[in-house]
């Protein structure tokens, strides 16, 4: 009876330790195989990586690999600047150079937004002209500007205003949606009291969002275009020699001309002075002479004076 059981104790035990070889194998398959499955969307594209993981994770295999397996950088948010520059360039001729500045400046697609010129002792020509050009022209015209000429200052700026830019749209759009609650409720307001609360709400959102959008427009307007302040000065003329101490012939001769003719205009200018006076004593004058000098008394005329015939000398014969 011994022998059978014992038979029959080792048949269990070599079965048993069958299952359990039998087991570990079939469970080391079944993670090799789910290793195997957990790859294979990455291995077809050429290779064990992160394309596995990503097809795993519902993403497309290749999203992060451009061509040639190169990684594409994540696309960002176009950044918005505020480009400003003041140049102080000297020149040989300011107006040309000016018109030179609007030239460029139209050729790139801005255009001129301040201008002043001025002279300065009669000798030299200072002009101011603020520009506004495309962003992608700043750095062309800029360059184009600052070799006209000898540059003797340059500033440039640029800040970077994107949080402000996406902060006002965010804002206009919870603007736009307030103002259309409110016309929604507006529309199914039945009370007047209500009606007049609601449109004072309207009113007020209207005109908070319209400053919002004033303020969107103006740093689009500042970031479209930047802003150059140009300063043109004339080249100091220098004199061509030195003039001698002495006078010569030609410089009297022109000093005399020139003392003659000041005498002649100063001359005329004394007769137109006195002209007047001498028309007004003139009349005077004559009023005087047919008024009062008529009514004076004549004076007498002088009584001929008969003188007698002298007497004959003695001793003469009378005819």
């Amino acid at each position: 009876m011994r022998a059978p059981r014992a038979l029959a104790a080792l048949l269990l035990l070599t079965s048993l330790t069958l299952a359990g070889c039998a087991g570990s194998d079939s469970s080391t398959d079944a993670q090799n195989a789910g290793g195997a499955a957990e790859r294979a969307p990455g291995d077809a594209k050429g290779g064990a990586g992160y394309g596995g993981d990503e097809a795993a994770a519902g993403k497309p295999a290749d999203s992060g690999a451009g061509r040639g397996g190169t990684p594409q950088q994540p696309s960002l948010a176009p950044a918005h600047i505020i480009r400003t520059a003041e140049l102080d360039v000297e020149v040989k001729d300011a107006p040309k150079a000016l018109a030179a500045a609007r030239r460029t400046a139209e050729r790139a697609g801005g255009r001129v937004e301040n201008e002043t010129t001025e002279r300065l002792d009669d000798t030299h020509v200072s002009s101011r002209v603020v520009l506004r050009v495309p962003q992608e022209h700043y750095d062309s015209v800029l360059a184009e500007l600052a070799g006209a000429g000898k540059l003797q200052s340059r500033k440039a700026d640029a800040k970077d205003v994107t949080d402000q830019v996406v902060d006002v749209e965010s804002r206009i759009a919870t603007q736009r949606a307030s103002v259309t609650r409110v016309r929604e409720l507006m529309e199914r307001a039945t009370k007047l009291s209500d009606v007049v609360t609601l449109e004072g709400q309207l009113s007020s959102r209207q005109a908070a969002l319209e400053s919002l959008l004033a303020q969107q427009a103006a740093l689009k307007d500042r970031t479209t275009l930047a802003t150059i302040t140009l300063s043109l000065s004339e080249t100091e003329r220098e004199e061509s020699g030195k003039q001698d101490d002495d006078p010569g012939f030609l410089d009297a001769l022109a000093g005399g001309w020139g003392a003659l003719v000041a005498t002649l205009r100063w001359i005329t200018v004394a007769i137109g002075a006195v002209a007047p006076f001498a028309a007004v004593g003139a009349l005077l004058y004559a009023l005087w002479r047919w008024l009062v000098r008529r009514r004076l008394p004549k004076r007498p005329v002088a009584a001929a004076v008969s003188v007698p015939a002298a007497a004959p000398a003695p001793g003469t014969d009378q005819d």
